[in-house]
């Protein structure tokens, strides 16, 4: 590291001894400033190095790296689902009206007029992009402003259809990926970088000669590592038929959820936490935890789940914790992928 310390000390050194070179004498108080415009230097060149390497670039740097090899960064998403809206015969449903969950708006995508059935069933679409989007059944339940007419509000299915935007050790890793384990001639390699390519996706398996000779089967799941919806199983079947060579037979497949249950008796920090904010909080640990065990480790621990309770805010200890009704491990087959089920506290 050339802090300026040191390049201080290295031009000192190269003055004669004859002179006084002390802190406070001439000589020091003249190459400080050059020793801190040289510490600058160094370190702007320095991040000039890094950007051009797809190991250290991040940002836009690292999407002109991954660019090299055809590249884009896979963009963030906006969750959409179908709305059952209750209201007076004759009422009308604006395209562009909204409605809510607890933390983020919909917006819909349609206007309708209310039947004699009292209700209609619209297009929404989630206001922000990415992951903020995906709410569990009947979480939409608002709006924001009442609407003349209209009454109430409902999702009858999770929402799940909303992805981040690809971070950059995920962007890096399929750079890696492509440039390190070369793709030909629609090889196993080949199908999974295909698949990969495609906004939704988080991580793929593929299983040549499945089913015989000729046969490829895809095994996804989408970029919240859960099972993946119809609706981009689809998309992926597309890009890879528009991309692979003729004559195979491709199935794409996503990987069945393994629903991880867990029981526990909690000590909670009642002074600060209420119990639904302690239990949220062990979800997002667990689920994180389960993320990153997708399509990479095939084995849920027992002890961590009960390290990552106790780790919770708002947890001060706990008991009789089971995960599926057991005290064991869960293996997942190599075709599943494990992702949080309901958390009950006794």
């Amino acid at each position: 590291m050339n802090s300026r310390e040191k390049i201080q000390d290295r031009m000192l050194n190269n003055i004669s001894d004859t002179f006084d070179k002390s802190r406070g004498s001439f000589f020091y108080d003249a190459l400080m400033p050059v020793s801190i415009e040289l510490e600058d230097a160094y370190k702007k060149q320095e991040e000039i190095l890094n950007k051009g390497f797809a190991a250290t670039a991040v940002g836009s740097d690292l999407d002109k790296k991954v660019l090299e090899q055809g590249l884009t960064r896979k963009q963030a998403t906006k969750a959409t689902t179908t709305v059952t809206i209750t209201g007076t015969k004759g009422a009308a449903i604006n395209k562009g009206d909204k409605v809510a969950s607890d933390t983020v708006n919909f917006i819909i995508l349609d206007s309708l007029v209310i039947d004699e059935t009292g209700k209609a069933q619209v297009s929404v679409e989630c206001e922000e992009s990415g992951s903020i989007g995906n709410v569990p059944r009947e979480a939409i339940k608002y709006f924001p402003i009442t609407i003349s007419g209209l009454s109430s509000v409902i999702n009858e299915n999770e929402v799940t259809n909303g992805y981040d935007g690809e971070t950059d050790e995920e962007l890096r890793q399929r750079y890696f990926d492509k440039v390190q384990t070369p793709a030909t001639s629609g090889n196993k390699r080949h199908y999974r970088n295909w698949a990969k390519e495609v906004i939704g996706v988080g991580d793929v398996k593929v299983f040549p000669l499945w089913n015989g000779n000729g046969t490829v089967k895809v095994v996804i799941i989408d970029s919240n590592k859960t099972g993946a919806e119809q609706e981009l199983i689809d998309e992926v079947i597309k890009y890879i038929e528009d991309s692979r060579p003729i004559g195979a037979s491709v199935t794409v497949e996503s990987a069945k959820e393994v629903l991880i249950n867990i029981n526990v008796k909690l000590s909670i920090d009642t002074n600060n936490y209420t119990q639904d904010e302690v239990i949220k909080n062990i979800k997002t640990s667990i689920t994180e935890y389960l993320k990153g065990l997708a399509f990479t480790e095939n084995q849920v621990s027992y002890a961590k789940i009960g390290s990552l309770i106790l780790a919770s805010i708002g947890v001060l200890d706990y008991s009789n914790l089971t995960v599926n009704n057991s005290t064991s491990n869960i293996i997942t087959a190599e075709q599943e992928v494990a992702v949080l089920g309901a958390v009950t506290v006794g």
